[in-house]
């Protein structure tokens, strides 16, 4: 029951970036530039919360996974600011919402078992495909080269992680 609780909440908390971002109407415009690159960053803030949220209670696999992507989100922030940079985007981020974006996974006292495991990933599904479908959107109109050559890099990387979660999940 609570695997099912955390799934919904995970999609529920996930929903609200969704729709300010990510998943657009057909006929829609096309995400702008800072659009884009503040959904780039919340994503990031999101792998970064799973690496906090594992030290407190992940068990080793979950813990070197959400370490190996906070550092790729830290890479990817940082190829993310030289874009912002070159095209002049101010962005103001604010402050993460109350509820921590990793409030979908299982209690502690299941942190070593497989539920815990199958929330880890199920918690990131929806996350990385709201980045992904915001990127493809972006890509259908792109207003700046350098963003639309980063998005390009970056779809790859995230659709072949989306399916590991997905294939992890479904073998735990």
């Amino acid at each position: 029951m609570r695997i099912v609780a955390a799934i919904i909440l995970a999609l529920i908390s996930t929903s609200a970036l969704a729709d300010s971002g990510g998943e657009r109407k057909p006929g829609a415009r096309p995400p702008s530039a800072i659009e884009v690159i503040s959904g780039a960053y919340n994503f990031s803030r999101f792998q970064q919360g799973l690496l906090e949220n594992t030290d407190l209670k992940g068990n080793a696999e979950v813990k070197n996974l959400a370490a190996l992507r906070a550092e790729e989100a830290a890479k990817r922030d940082k190829r993310l600011k030289e874009v912002q940079e070159a095209i002049g985007a101010e962005l103001h981020l604010g402050k993460p919402a109350p509820t921590s974006p990793t409030a979908s996974l299982v209690e502690p006292e299941m942190s070593d078992g497989p539920a815990y495991v199958r929330s880890f990933y199920a918690a990131q599904i929806p996350e990385y495909e709201s980045l992904i479908s915001l990127l493809e959107s972006y890509l259908a109109a792109p207003d700046n080269a350098a963003l639309a050559a980063f998005a390009r890099e970056q779809l790859p990387l995230l659709r072949a992680q989306v399916r590991d979660a997905e294939r992890t999940m479904a073998d735990k």
